[in-house]
């Protein structure tokens, strides 16, 4: 096999592992079985599909801590929910955030966001879907989640607990593959907590560059001061 022929056959073989991914119908025991197996040739995967999705959501998170909040960015606290290998956390380092946590369902994953040493700490096992437990209200100047919001993974209602951890006039950050916000109710989900008060939508970037297959919209979510993300 030439270098052209092993070059297409990895770009291939990285669109399949992509695409098995959206069809694991956010079953839990199944992601976190796919990801145990992903881990270690992920970032090369992705980068082979020209996934600049945590690039996008960081430098937003620079916006945001520029055109909103007082603290210099290395004392703004970002959780970075679905960290997977740590992508997201390099771009924010570069950026000159530095009071990073995150988590992701897989357990390799995480340990591989360990491993960048961009974190303060890094939780695995930690499963998006439900309740974030071990994660108190109000903690997060900027809470981000690239990456989840996509078909087969996370349902939109996370965002009520990504809304419950961030502090009040705090951030949210989201990206959605645009065949996610096409196939599930996400904008729903937005006007509802919306009109119960839990969020505001400050902006929505409508299909920015994502990765090679297809695009994504970028949200950038307010906490207000009264919310305190009612149950249910």
């Amino acid at each position: 096999m030439n270098t052209l022929d092993q070059r297409t056959a990895l770009e291939q073989a990285a669109q399949k592992r992509i695409k098995d991914s959206h069809a694991l119908d956010g079953d839990v025991g199944r992601l976190a079985h796919f990801y145990r197996g992903w881990a270690s040739s992920y970032d090369l995967d992705v980068g082979r599909e020209g996934y600049c999705g945590p690039t996008v959501v960081a430098e937003l998170a620079g916006a945001v801590q520029t055109a909103y909040l007082a603290n210099d960015r290395a004392a703004i606290a970002i959780l970075d929910a679905g960290c997977g290998t740590g992508l997201v956390g390099a771009q924010l380092k570069r950026l000159g955030f530095q009071l990073l946590d995150g988590f992701d369902l897989s357990e390799e994953m995480a340990g591989k966001a360990r491993k960048t040493r961009v974190y303060r700490h890094v939780q695995g096992d930690v499963d998006l879907n439900g309740p974030l437990s071990d994660y108190c209200s109000a903690t997060y100047d900027i809470t981000i989640c690239c990456g989840v919001f996509t078909l087969g993974h996370v349902r939109p209602v996370a965002l009520r607990e990504l809304a419950r951890v961030t502090r009040p006039n705090g951030f949210i950050i989201a990206s959605t593959r645009k065949s996610y916000a096409e196939a599930t109710s996400f904008e729903d989900e937005v006007r509802r907590l919306q009109d119960a008060g839990v969020l505001v939508t400050a902006q929505c970037l409508n299909d920015g560059k994502y990765i090679a297959e297809e695009g994504a919209h970028y949200w950038v979510f307010q906490v207000p001061h009264r919310a305190s993300a009612p149950a249910g």
